[in-house]
């Protein structure tokens, strides 16, 4: 008690920002203070330099259909792409800057609140600026004895022209094909020397250096190269600029070529290493391989050298330096478009000139030794790491891009994933992949469309009458379509894959990407109905409705859904019965236990609002009613068990009768006769209901004793019908008392032949009746004054 919900406000990262073209930068965003859902939704727009009034929307985590033309194609193959960080909190992605991306980034978050209380979009500055850094070295091999120095230098600039710093580091690669990088040596933004782990103890002993000799120069110096220092040696440079909220982000980072080092061991064996001029070229590109042979005293060792592709000879060097090649590769050669020779004892060379797809693959290089040149028995032989080589097609720019239309969907529901293929030149196998949230591995197959558009399915996907018959479509050339008709549960949701491989000349290249699926449980998104009704206490005769209001996280009207109607009737029994049932079909099904309803109820239907209409209520729709709503699984025929099933509050319905406006005149009067005249007493009905019968009943209070008991005279009833009470009953009393209605409103008792028997006081009682649903129904009664009645002998003054 006395707390209040907090302001909402939205918080975007502070700017301006200055960011390089062609880099990948985030923007956060985050929500606090809100109400509704712990996971809130995002939206972000841009204000464009050129139309600073006008917003152009980018990308929306709720709305797939959120980003305007311009960014679509971006959006779907996630070129642009939001990251939920956590519920209220999430990072703007974009990864490539692109000049036209300058401007005033909006983030919006919907409102889930109450009422709108607090900020509700945040904005943010961002500029795109020109790459100005680079960095050069000059690529080498090096061929040092363990013990020996070695310095290397890099050129590093920049001309940006806000304020920025710099950092330069060297780094180390030890194999061919290895990806991870050691750190040797950096010099950081703070301008402080960081050695790698490697390196800490060399770095405090002034064995490893990194000197600035110049405006633009930076030199690595190792006094005593170590084995372990053998392997690929580059620079790599950053420029840092200070955002407004005081950290430096690193905006651009250029590498240097690598240049390779050897290092011979005091006293170990042969060691042989393999690099590339570069591992992924196009057709018609040069390949240069070197192979490095690490040894002491190397001049006055012998060596043969074999050139390996695939593991297949491709040419050997022998002890003398004389090039051999194998028979398939003697044309080319003979043509220039192979080059191999001994460029020292230490170092050999093979070059591909115009290199074609038969040369992809791993090669290695061998490296035997021998006493002598012509000695054909090797001392030691040594094998290096393999180095892959992928060439592709000239031109070649195939590009794949994933995306979905049913992004969040519920259970039953189906699932349509897009995947594009641009740039194939030759025919494309896809295969679709999926991964569900729960266990995100192994990939799960779910379909694949060979090159000739032959089909076939993943086990899991086989069964029509589970998901529906699975449909893989070509659309045109490049556009594939997986359809999957009938979602199962939750785990049919995760990551959808799509691998597209271009087949040409016997090799393959391969593109895949993915998209995310949501698939929610209908029973675990807050199914709920509420029945209610605008009165509880329906008159006799009149018309009743009851509403089933139906509520859920995800769109009813989209989902088959049954509604059942139930009754108990008053008193409660404790038990209810179905009055009728609407079927998801339309088709509705009257119970049995209470058949009277069918002919008086009326069934509507408005959105996710259910009516249940009874005409005429009569006693024997008193009760409690409650309403009963399934939801089934789409595109699947309403067998089994429903998806979700609630069932609503009871409300009571009282029939009562109509309030009686009977009002009967009460003014006394007095009639006064004289002999056996005749007479007649007044009953007059002051207000009445246009609609209603009466009946009469007139008493006699004879004279004193004062608490004598009313004799009952006769009874005409709403049918005109008589009743004589037993003191009126002789056939000489009935002929002198006679019930007349003389009007609308008024009757008479008429007494014939009065004698002073029939002194004393009279009164009427009127009983109002009114004709309901199934039958007469007495609504009240109301009694008249007294009309004393007294005789005058004759000649008495």
């Amino acid at each position: 008690a006395g707390l209040s919900t907090g302001q909402r406000v939205v918080t975007v990262q502070k700017g301006p920002l200055y960011r390089v073209r062609g880099s990948h930068i985030t923007l956060w965003c985050k929500v606090s203070g809100y109400q509704g859902p712990a996971e809130q939704n995002f939206q972000w727009s841009i204000y464009l330099p050129s139309a600073p009034e006008r917003e152009v929307q980018i990308v929306s985590t709720v709305d797939p259909s959120f980003p305007y033309a311009i960014y679509t194609q971006r959006v779907r193959s996630r070129g642009i792409y939001v990251e939920r960080v956590q519920g209220d909190a999430v990072l703007l992605h974009i990864t490539e800057l692109q000049d036209r991306d300058a401007g005033e980034y909006e983030c919006h978050t919907p409102n889930t609140d109450e009422r709108y209380f607090g900020s509700y979009s945040a904005k943010m500055n961002l500029s795109v600026i020109a790459d100005t850094l680079s960095a050069s070295m000059e690529p080498q091999v090096l061929t040092r004895a363990e013990g020996d120095a070695v310095e290397l230098t890099c050129e590093v600039s920049k001309s940006t022209a806000q304020h920025t710093h710099l950092s330069v580091g060297w780094y180390r690669l030890q194999g061919a094909g290895e990806s991870h990088a050691e750190e040797v040596l950096t010099l950081s933004k703070d301008f402080v020397l960081r050695p790698g782990p490697s390196y800490a103890q060399r770095f405090l002993a002034g064995d490893v250096r990194l000197n600035k000799v110049g405006n633009t120069t930076y030199k690595l110096s190792i006094g005593g190269v170590e084995p372990s220092d053998r392997g690929q040696l580059y620079c790599e440079a950053a420029e840092w600029i200070e955002d407004p909220d005081k950290t430096w982000k690193d905006i651009s980072r250029k590498q240097t070529g690598r240049t390779l080092l050897a290092v011979m061991s005091q006293g170990r064996d042969l060691s042989v290493d393999i690099t590339a001029s570069e591992t992924s070229l196009s057709e018609g590109d040069t390949l240069q391989l070197n192979c490095m042979v690490g040894v002491q005293k190397s001049s006055s060792r012998h060596f043969q050298v074999l050139w390996l592709l695939n593991g297949v000879e491709v040419a050997r060097v022998d002890p003398h330096g004389v090039l051999i090649w194998e028979e398939e590769y003697e044309e080319r050669a003979k043509l220039r478009q192979l080059q191999a020779f001994k460029q020292s004892n230490m170092v050999y060379v093979l070059t591909v000139y115009e290199v074609g797809l038969k040369d992809n693959g791993t090669y290695h290089c061998s490296v035997s030794e021998v006493k002598t040149p012509g000695d054909f028995h090797s001392i030691q032989t040594n094998l290096s790491s393999g180095i892959q080589v992928n060439v592709k097609l000239t031109g070649y720019r195939m590009r794949l891009s994933v995306s979905t239309s049913t992004p969040q969907v519920t259970v039953g529901d189906a699932l349509i994933l897009l995947c594009e293929v641009q740039g194939a030149t030759s025919p494309v196998s896809v295969q679709w992949w999926h991964l569900p949230p729960q266990h995100p591995s192994p990939r799960v197959p779910v379909a694949t469309m060979e090159q000739d558009g032959t089909l076939s399915l993943g086990s899991a996907y086989r069964d029509s009458g589970t998901r529906g018959s699975l449909r893989l479509e070509k659309a045109s050339s490049g556009t594939f379509t997986l359809v999957i008709p009938n979602t199962l549960d939750e785990g049919d949701g995760g990551q959808y894959g799509c691998e597209a491989t271009e087949w040409s000349r016997g090799q393959s290249w391969t593109e895949e990407g993915e998209t995310a699926v949501t698939v929610s449980s209908m029973a675990g998104l807050g199914l709920h109905t509420t029945l209610r009704s605008r009165i509880a206490t329906v008159t006799y005769g009149q018309s009743f409705e009851l509403i089933c209001q139906v509520s859920a996280s995800y769109t009813l009207e989209e989902v088959p859904v049954s509604v059942g109607w139930l009754f108990q009737s008053s008193p409660p029994t404790g038990h209810y019965h179905e009055l009728v049932r609407v079927l998801p079909s339309g088709t509705v099904a009257w119970g049995a236990a209470q058949p009277h309803f069918q002919g008086k109820a009326q069934l509507t239907k408005a959105d996710t609002s259910f009516r249940l209409r009874i005409h005429s209520a009569a006693a024997a729709e008193e009760g409690t009613y409650q309403c009963e709503v399934e939801v089934w699984r789409r595109n699947t025929l309403t067998q089994g068990q429903p998806a979700a099933t609630t069932r609503s509050n009871a409300v009571g319905i009282k029939v009562v009768l109509p309030e009686s406006k009977l009002q009967v005149s009460t003014k006394e009067s007095s009639v006064e006769i004289a002999g056996d005249a005749d007479t007649a007493i007044e009953c007059r009905i002051a207000f009445a209901q246009d609609n209603s019968q009466f009946s009469i009943t007139w008493y006699l209070l004879p004279p004193p004793p004062a608490d004598a008991t009313p004799l009952k005279i006769v009874r005409a009833n709403y049918s005109s019908i008589l009743e004589y009470g037993a003191e009126f009953s002789s056939p000489a009393q009935k002929s002198r008392f006679l019930s007349q209605r003389v009007s609308s409103n008024v009757f008479w008792l008429r007494i014939l032949s009065a004698n002073p028997r029939d002194q004393g006081r009279y009164y009427c009682v009127v009983e109002e009746w009114l004709w309901l649903v199934d039958g007469w129904y007495k609504l009240g009664e109301g009694a008249s004054g007294r009309t004393t009645l007294e005789f005058k002998l004759p000649g008495e003054q």
